[in-house]
């Protein structure tokens, strides 16, 4: 029988993982439980369906999601290739049509000739030595397949609650009020602009906070993402916290006043046909009847259609430091291996990053080769040494940020007094050392 690498999980870190060991040569099995059992969050039976944003952070060069979106590019990932493709307007940041986003990848994978697609829970690790295994089913995994994880590790699971942006029909958008612009004209007119003045800003505070959310299980503490904290989370932080978070208005002028607005919700294009937008930043576990309500009092969205409400659901991850090395592979069991959102990694690139490493280790560990560890400079390398070596104690998920990279050396430092220049120079440094490394794989 040929040898077989096991993908299980069909998200952005199990496509990706999948890929690479594909393009390698090697046979890969991949498999997803949709629509056999589906999740709390996902619509669809596509892989790669993006639940939360459609947005994958900034592309601006000079900055850390970029760094880690160009490593994936230049080492040939297959989502970074599908995100150019379904790319949709929202300036500096790269956001795709979500839809065809996950049926381009759906069509690449199923047309692979070295990739079988299996439609089935696995509840079970497995026990077949010879073949590596990634386990990349993502902070959704399926209740038995977690316990099985959890037999595994020895631990108990960590979690975390993560919340989804609302999305409305556009021609239901009141544009008399509403206007395009991006911040500091970053993007052109690439957004939708709700603007408040203090009264307005007000009312919306003082309703969201009297509002009546979805109750969670009574059971759990409630942990919540600090990257992604539901709105009236954010506004019980004290009343001004919403307008300096994501309903800032610097960098945006209404054309009616020509002023500053007090407050302003953005809108960002969900799919290339532009007749939906999602409300950047606005996540939220409001019952259903209070989201309508109290949206509705946003200048412009008096009349707001939505397509989309906003949810929540529960994200599992392990406690990586004590599992895995900077391969990705367990210390236990050097043939298995985790990729995505269930390492601690959190956002869809840098699931998609550790996705790319171990689908590269597999076909390595199946061929009786030394694993690969990123450069200490690159990004999938600052993730990847995150996970596998942060203190355990509290083990918190991340994205990549500068304070994950390896720091310049003192000299340049000196050199490069100004934080934005040392940025530019560590990407540099990051891809010059990423590209060299990449040569030799």
């Amino acid at each position: 029988m040929k040898p077989t690498i096991s993908v299980i999980g069909g998200g952005l870190a199990g496509v990706e993982a999948a890929w690479q060991a594909a393009q390698a040569g090697e046979f890969v099995r991949l498999y997803e439980m949709r629509p056999v059992l589906q999740t709390p969050a996902h619509r669809t039976d596509k892989l790669a369906e993006i639940v939360c944003s459609n947005s994958l952070k900034t592309d601006e060069p000079g900055t850390a999601p970029y760094l880690l979106k160009e490593e994936l590019r230049r080492g040939g990932s297959l989502v970074m290739e599908a995100a150019a493709a379904t790319r949709v307007p929202a300036g500096a940041a790269l956001s795709v049509d979500r839809v065809k986003f996950a049926e381009l990848i759906t069509e690449r994978v199923e047309a692979h000739r070295n990739i079988e697609i299996i439609r089935e829970e696995i509840t079970e690790l497995p026990s077949d030595a010879a073949n590596p295994t990634i386990i990349a089913t993502g902070p959704l995994t399926s209740d038995a397949l977690t316990a099985e994880i959890m037999r595994f590790t020895g631990d108990d699971q960590l979690y975390f609650y993560d919340a989804i942006a609302p999305i409305i029909a556009a021609d239901s958008i009141d544009m008399s009020i509403a206007f395009r612009a991006a911040r500091y004209d970053k993007g052109g007119d690439d957004y939708i602009n709700c603007p408040m003045d203090r009264d307005q800003y007000d009312r919306f505070i003082a309703e969201l906070l009297e509002a009546r959310s979805v109750p969670l299980k009574r059971f759990e503490d409630t942990h919540w993402f600090e990257s992604c904290l539901p709105i009236e989370e954010i506004a019980r932080r004290g009343v001004e916290t919403l307008r300096f978070g994501p309903m800032k208005p610097k960098g945006l002028r209404d054309p009616r006043t020509g002023e500053e607005p007090y407050a302003c919700v953005q809108l960002r294009q969900e799919n290339l046909m532009a007749d939906a937008y999602g409300m950047v930043g606005f996540q939220n576990h409001l019952r259903y009847g209070e989201q309508e309500r109290i949206l509705r009092l946003i200048p412009g969205l008096e009349n707001a259609e939505f397509l989309q409400f906003g949810q929540i659901h529960r994200n599992t991850f392990i406690n990586s430091p004590k599992l895995l090395d900077e391969t990705l592979a367990t210390r236990n069991d050097p043939r298995l291996f985790f990729a995505g959102q269930i390492t601690g990694v959190e956002g869809y690139v840098e699931s998609v990053a550790t996705g790319w490493l171990a689908g590269r280790n597999a076909v390595r560990t199946l061929r009786g080769e030394p694993l690969l560890t990123a450069p200490r400079t690159s990004a999938i390398g600052a993730l990847c040494r995150y996970v596998s070596n942060v203190e355990t104690k509290n083990f918190q998920p991340v994205n990549i940020t500068f304070g994950l990279l390896e720091p310049l050396p003192p000299e340049l430092r000196k050199k490069h007094r100004r934080k934005r220049e040392r940025h530019i120079v560590q990407v540099e440094r990051a891809l010059a050392d990423w590209d060299a490394w990449f040569r030799t794989i």
